[in-house]
């Protein structure tokens, strides 16, 4: 049963496609009817669907109708459902303001109404289903499209061809779509002849080409479209035309092109229409031209009304002398113009050639020689015609050139010759074979040093020009200037270029010959009343790239440390813009990478810092303003260290080592006494002192201040000591140890006297303890010596030095600053003090019982009674 409803429906949907029915019966049992099945777009939509009792879906069922809209189910509204005893739906996704829809059951079956307020889809089934089972039954459906009605066609031409088979095409613009299937008719009438004629065009189509029984050439004909769909119909406005005013020609001839005889500057041209369009009589006619070096057609044609077909035509004002190629084309009053015919050419009439040239002039040679050499470049002029073809350029010392004068003959637009240094002017003309043209003066400048120009900046304007700037010079004297360009990566002398710039300019574009990726040498001259200034040349590219091939890297030196890198430069043609920067990537086996820039001009670079018996790999980076480029990856190792690398760094450090010990020892030289101090401190030989000549000045200048002292009076110091004994100077004797040397004393030295004679001398035992020094010792004095008064004590202070100064039983640790209360032993083993010894006045049995522990002080001692006696 479910298959058989399936296919019902498939009939069903069929049958919307290939009609338009208002009311469609799937069975005798099922009726849905629709109020129209074409709305306005937007419009509200009704339809119902009629279910009579005897279908077999109903029969002793409940069942539960529902709709669909494109397979979307329409929901039910409750309330409409409560009102109706069926199922309603508000609004939904689809925009629907208000959707009710109800079902009731009569005597005769089941009868279920939707509404739709607005319908928004171009095409829809709406269909009626039963649901009692999963998935509903489609018991009827209806098809419904929306739309707009045609409007107006636009823009309606027609075009006649006279080419067989002729026809009218007409098109014209079909408007807005209206989404309905609209059926467009063209009707035409003649209105000499009273006849109409309608047109029916296939769906889509929006031209149609009428057939040559359909219209009359030369009879106007009214055309009009007429669009009709469901929704209403439209009409075009009426073109109103004759067919021959329209009609279209094809291609003319040019037949032959010549020159006129004795008319310079004109071409006669023969023409004639095709074959089919050969019985039109009169036509229009445009005439174009161009030169036969020139890429462009003339801008403005030359028209020539109503021309009878057949006859010549002239074009004139042309150049002498010059080929033209000839272009025409016709039509037929204001009909469209037909496309441009073949083309031919002709040469005019030559003349000789009128006007100036623009020249440039470099000159160059020593004082001392007689001729110049001269390089002279040329060009035309604006005000310059050639007049017919250029045979020759003529350069000469006189003004009407013959043989004898000429320096150069060519016909290119540069010349070089050797012209004698007196001549200040040659002249310049152009030959064809008509004659010559007027010389043109050019004044010979020598060079001379003049200014030249500042700040020259050249700039890119675009892939084919230069922008030149430059600083004006501020004089009087100054009569315009003169831009000189030349490719680099050519010397041929016929690619210079020059051009001329007025005093008051300062920048000029030049564009002739300028290509991208190239260099070009840019020179800007200042011209003065009596010479040329000297120039400011730049390079400059119009448009940079990176380079075309990278450079080389070839291994110049290697050493156990360093490896010297070399290259060549990159050819002018393959460098594509300026360098930059040349980039030098190297790395170890371990990939540390490292980068040297290069200088440009050396073009050489030196790794440094390497590892002895290493492999490197390097390339190389090259850089200009428009990219860079990578060259070939090397391979690079470093020398092992040799032997003869080793013993010139050893050779280096002994000189080094060498060096410093000279300065050294220079330097103790010139500093010897303030070493000597440091080194061998002077020690005072108690045998040469003269202490009883000591004065209270000598005593106050010789002796040093003590800082230490913690009496606030000053401190006074004898500054004796004993020196060490050398040992040859020390001889046995019956069993004695005598000092020869220390008893052999002279008068200059009262110490050394009472040392010597005095009856405490050292004793053996004393000396042999100590056989290589002597103890020396410090007295300390209050005041100075001679002012010392008799009752007042001394004090004693122990040496630092690290000779022995007493009796290894008597050594000390350290000393006390005052030894007024030191406890000191007499000869009869007691105890005595230094003050005690001084308070017991002259009595010398004491003093010399505390001289026993102290010889020094007792020589002293014993050398001061001697001298008060």
């Amino acid at each position: 049963m479910a298959s058989a409803w399936i296919a019902m429906f498939a009939t069903l949907l069929l049958a919307f496609v290939n009609g338009t029915k208002d009311e469609v019966h799937t069975s005798p049992s099922v009726e849905v009817h629709t109020s129209t099945p074409v709305v306005a777009l937007g419009s509200p939509v009704t339809a119902s669907c009629v279910i009579r009792d005897d279908c077999p879906l109903i029969k002793g069922k409940a069942i539960h109708i529902v709709w669909h809209l494109n397979q979307r189910l329409i929901p039910s509204s409750p309330a409409a459902a409560n009102e109706s005893g069926g199922n309603s739906a508000a609004a939904n996704e689809s925009g629907w303001i208000s959707t009710v829809l109800y079902s009731v059951a009569n005597q005769s079956g089941w009868n279920s109404t939707v509404s739709i307020p607005s319908f928004t889809d171009t095409r829809g089934y709406l269909t009626c289903c039963v649901l009692h089972t999963f998935p509903c039954q489609i018991v009827g459906a209806v098809e419904i499209r929306a739309g707009f009605p045609p409007p107006a066609p636009q823009n309606l031409s027609c075009l006649t061809n006279l080419t067989k088979p002729e026809t009218l095409s007409c098109q014209w613009d079909p408007g807005q779509d209206t989404h309905l299937p609209t059926q467009y008719t063209l009707h035409t009438k003649i209105r000499d002849l009273q006849e109409s004629n309608t047109y029916v065009l296939p769906p889509g189509a929006h031209h149609y080409r009428i057939p040559r029984t359909g219209f009359v050439l030369f009879s106007e004909i009214e055309i009009y479209v007429k669009a009709v769909n469901a929704l209403g119909q439209a009409t075009s406005t009426p073109l109103l035309l004759e067919p021959m005013k329209s009609a279209k020609f094809d291609p003319p001839k040019v037949l032959k092109v010549q020159a006129e005889p004795n008319r310079y500057g004109c071409l006669r041209l023969s023409w004639c229409l095709s074959e089919e369009q050969a019985w039109v009589t009169i036509v229009s006619l445009e005439v174009r031209q161009k030169t036969a070096n020139s890429k462009q057609w003339s801008e403005e044609p030359v028209s020539v009304p109503r021309l009878v077909r057949q006859r010549p035509m002239e074009v004139c004002r042309l150049l002498h002398g010059t080929e033209y190629h000839i272009q025409i084309r016709v039509r037929y009053h204001q009909s469209p113009w037909s496309e441009w015919s073949n083309s031919n050419a002709a040469v005019t009439l030559e003349r000789a050639p009128t006007g100036r040239l623009d020249s440039w002039m470099t000159v160059s040679g020593e004082q001392r020689q007689k001729h110049l050499s001269v390089h002279l470049l040329w060009k035309p002029s604006k005000q310059f015609r050639a007049n017919g073809k250029i045979l020759s350029y003529v350069v000469s010392l006189q003004k009407q050139p013959t043989k004898k004068g000429q320096l150069c003959v060519t016909l290119d637009s540069h010349c070089v010759f050797q012209l004698p240094r007196r001549a200040r002017k040659v002249f310049l003309s152009a030959g064809n074979a008509a004659g010559a043209s007027s010389p043109t003066e050019v004044e010979v400048f020598q060079h001379r040093a003049l200014a030249a120009v500042s700040d020259v900046n050249v700039l890119p304007h675009d892939e084919r020009s230069l922008l030149v700037q430059w600083t004006s010079i501020h004089s009087s004297s100054v009569t315009g200037y003169v831009v000189e360009w030349r490719p680099l990566w050519k010397m041929d002398p016929s690619l210079i270029l020059f051009d001329h710039i007025d005093r008051n300019q300062s920048s000029t574009l030049i564009s002739e010959s300028i290509e991208p990726y190239k260099p070009y040498g840019i020179s800007v001259y200042p011209r003065y009343k009596d010479g040329i200034g000297l120039p400011q040349t730049v390079e400059a590219y119009s448009r940079q790239k990176a380079p075309s091939a990278a450079p080389n890297l070839r291994v110049r030196e290697t050493f156990y440390s360093r490896i010297e890198l070399t290259w060549e430069e990159i050819p002018l043609c393959q460098r594509n813009g300026i360098v930059q920067s040349y980039q030098i990537f190297y790395w170890n086996e371990q990939g540390n990478t490292k980068v040297v820039t290069a200088e440009l001009e050396k073009r050489r670079v030196v790794l440094g810092e390497l590892n002895p018996s290493s492999s490197y790999k390097a390339f190389i980076m090259v850089s200009t303003g428009g990219g860079s480029l990578n060259g070939s990856e090397v391979t690079l190792k470093t020398e092992p260290m040799d032997v003869l690398a080793i013993i010139m760094i050893v050779i280096s450090s002994g000189v080094g080592l060498s060096l410093l010990v000279i300065i050294s020892v220079l330097a103790c030289f010139s500093t010897h006494e303030r070493l000597k101090m440091c080194f061998w401190p002077m020690i005072p030989d108690p045998a040469n002192s003269s202490i009883k000549r000591w004065t209270t000045s000598d005593s106050m200048q010789d002796i040093p201040p003590v800082q230490d002292m913690q009496e606030s009076s000053l401190v006074y110091l004898s500054h004796l000591s004993l020196m060490d004994l050398p040992k040859k100077g020390l001889e046995k004797r019956g069993g004695q140890i005598t000092d020869d040397s220390w008893c052999h004393c002279s008068d200059t030295s009262d110490l050394g006297e009472s040392i010597c004679g005095s009856p405490h001398a050292l004793s053996p035992s004393y000396l042999g303890s100590h056989q290589h020094s002597v103890p020396y010792a410090t007295v300390v004095f209050d005041s100075p010596y001679s002012s010392q008064p008799p009752s007042q004590s001394h004090a004693y202070l122990r040496s630092e030095s690290t000779q022995p100064l007493l009796e290894d039983e008597l050594e000390e640790p350290s000393s006390p600053k005052e030894y007024q209360n030191v406890p000191v032993r007499g000869t009869s083993g007691e105890q005595v003090s230094f003050r005690e010894c001084q308070d017991d006045g002259p009595g010398k049995g004491e003093l010399y019982t505390l001289w026993d522990d102290f010889p020094l002080l007792r020589a002293l001692a014993i050398n001061d009674i001697q001298s008060e006696t």
